[in-house]
């Protein structure tokens, strides 16, 4: 880890106080300091990069201008939050960034009294914002609040409903848009900085409030000509019309990278009553050469050499379930002029890039808004096109009722992969895909399935594709098992499982991802092993086959057992009259905290190692009271 003689500014701040003291001429020397100490610490563990560089500046600023943590920052997703935490007494914690037992990748509660609100997910900022606001007014308290959203955040639905509530409160409010998409343009300059500076001011402030009251006692008409005035300069000067309208006070744009002029600015917009906007004009990126060239890339990163900004260690030769889709998408537009691909700007993440190039037309990024992404494809789906809507396990339960509402009541022809299934690692519990079998298998028309590897990946979602309603193929982060993707598409039996071994004893029902393991522990104590395929329709025919020859089922999933694939088989054993005992495995009733894959499987007692042990002592716990074994041996 870097040491005090390489960052001396920085290693005196071990609490938003202590920078509070240091002379503000010093600010800009701690700036660059902790640019550069973010950079190292990230090279180390990996993490979120650009959107932290990108803050600096307005985090130091934020800091030495509100009184944390009495007054509430409330940072929007959290990626750019690094900074935020290394000036709140976690500096010397950074090299556990995303580890088990350490630092979490995003503001978590109960790590810092600094950090407001658990985030992860985007666009809630404004809204617990305005919900501490109207506690501070609830309660008497003289506390001071700002939410610091980003531009890409703030096209969710939930921001607008936030700012219509806290315009029309006039709750005291300070929303800071980091708007980072686009270079520095001419009005962020001395003239426009001096103008906000001066708008912020008190003297204008008391001066416009004044000006109010005159205006109140003229006849209408002249009210009417001077508001148009007010709006006409104001247009000139600042583009904040749509903020105004809401109920906004609009300031800015200005230059997010000035620390020295963001400061005076923010300590003015502290002692103004009423909702607040500051346009903030940011670099993603800031300051590391790779990252500026390269802000996508460098988004979030794994370890990398901070003099090349290279990775420094290529990633594995496998390909990953994400790949698999996006050759199945392209492959499939290619026979289907009326596929079109949706995503809720997660282009890369979700493997859209080469449809994107190669078919620019059929390509839809909504942006961060989950619901529409959703509703969109439903109206496509009226009018008979195919979409395809790509997105997260975790950013699905965002549109859950448009799931249900726009999609699956109409019977509509969408089909949803889902990508980031099961336990996803770094990111922690806000990014875990636990819970799509349990909220999606009991939503009428739907067809859930989930593949053992990467071919029948393929093949799942052939089958979605070819599907006349609404289905759903889930995956897992990363690769599979290695298994060849052939390249010719086949439909699957609708709601057939398919039975892989057949042992004594005891079966096992797998699905998707556990698949494989369920395969290596039935060869070891030749037990049935069934690749169960489909959640939904559950494949009640198998099932009862196999509590007619078997003493008893296990079922594994990576989901939540509470309403998962296991209580699905449990379901089918109730239906069909054919009780045995069933042991579910799958996600425990509780939060899986960050760390690498392997140690949350560890943790959740699903590696294999856990599962092994976990299906021989239910074995020996179901075998008759003389010892002689009629389910298989636990050997």
């Amino acid at each position: 880890m870097p040491s005090p003689e390489d960052f001396p500014l920085l290693f005196q701040i071990d609490s938003p106080a202590d920078l509070r003291r240091l002379d503000e001429q010093r600010l800009p020397a701690l700036c660059k300091e902790l640019r550069q100490y973010l950079i190292e610490s990230v090279a180390e563990t990996g993490g979120h990069l650009g959107s932290s560089l990108g803050t600096v500046e307005l985090t130091v600023a934020l800091h030495a201008a509100y009184n944390t943590p009495h007054d509430r920052l409330v940072w929007d997703v959290g990626h750019q939050g690094y900074p935020h935490k290394i000036l709140t007494g976690r500096r010397n914690r950074m090299n556990s960034m995303r580890k088990k037992g350490g630092l979490a990748g995003f503001p978590n509660r109960a790590e810092s009294e600094y950090d407001t609100f658990g985030v992860g997910h985007s666009s809630t900022s404004i809204s617990a914002a305005l919900g501490m606001a109207s506690a501070a007014r609830a309660k008497g308290e003289q506390r001071k609040v700002a939410a610091i959203i980003g531009d890409g955040a703030i096209t969710a639905g939930i921001a607008y409903e936030a700012l219509n509530n806290a315009g029309d409160w006039k709750s005291d409010l300070l929303v800071v848009l980091n708007d980072n998409d686009m270079s520095i343009s001419p009005n962020v300059g001395a003239l426009n900085q001096s103008l906000t500076r001066v708008l912020s001011g008190r003297s204008f402030t008391e001066a416009r409030a004044g000006g109010k009251r005159v205006l109140e006692k003229l006849p209408g008409p002249l009210v009417e000509i001077a508001r148009r005035a007010e709006e006409h300069v104001k247009g000139i000067v600042a583009p904040g019309t749509l903020f105004e309208e809401l109920g906004f006070t609009y300031f800015g744009p200005v230059d997010g990278h000035d620390v020295q002029a963001l400061l005076p600015v923010l300590r003015n917009l502290r002692e103004m009553s009423g909702p607040v906007l500051l346009h903030v004009i940011t670099k993603k990126g800031k300051g590391y050469r790779y990252a500026e060239e390269d802000a996508l890339a460098l988004h979030s990163v794994s370890p990398f050499d901070p003099k090349t900004g290279k990775a420094l260690k290529s990633g594995s030769n496998t390909v990953t379930y994400t790949q698999v889709f996006s050759d199945w998408l392209c492959d499939m537009a290619t026979q289907d002029p009326k596929l079109v691909g949706i995503t809720p700007a997660m282009r890369e993440g979700s493997g859209l890039v080469e449809f994107h190039r190669r078919f620019p037309e059929r390509y839809f990024d909504v942006a961060i808004a989950e619901q529409q992404s959703v509703t969109f494809a439903a109206g496509l789906a009226c009018e008979g096109i195919k979409p395809v809507v790509a997105i997260y396990s975790s950013f699905l339960q965002r549109a859950y009722d448009q799931l249900i509402h726009d999609v699956a009541i109409q019977n509509l022809d969408v089909t949803f992969a889902i990508d980031r299934a099961g336990v996803v690692g770094p990111d922690g519990p806000t990014h875990a895909g636990a819970y799509d079998f349990s909220f999606m298998r009991c939503v009428p028309n739907m067809v859930v399935m989930a593949p053992a590897d990467e071919n029948e990946c393929r093949q799942m979602l052939y089958t979605a594709h070819q599907h006349p309603g609404p289905a759903s193929v889930r995956y897992p982060r990363g690769g599979g098992p290695g298994v060849t993707v052939e390249q010719t598409m086949t439909a699957l039996p609708m709601g057939k499982g398919d039975v892989l071994r057949r042992g004594s004893g005891v079966a096992l029902l797998a699905f998707g991802s556990m698949v494989e393991d369920a395969t290596t522990i039935g060869e070891a104590l030749d037990l049935t092993v069934v690749n169960m395929r489909f959640i939904k329709p559950i494949d009640d025919e198998l099932i009862a086959s196999m509590a007619n020859d078997h003493a008893a089922l296990i079922t594994l999933e990576e989901n939540a057992v509470m309403g998962g694939a296991g209580s699905a088989v449990c379901e089918s054993l109730s239906k069909t009259g054919t009780p045995k005992p069933v042991l579910q495995i799958g996600l425990p009733d509780n939060y899986l905290e960050h760390g690498s894959r392997e140690e949350l499987l560890v943790a959740a007692e699903l590696d294999l190692a856990n599962l092994r042990r976990r299906i021989q002592a239910f074995i020996v716990s179901i075998q008759p009271a003389n010892g002689k074994a009629s389910t298989g041996s636990p050997a």
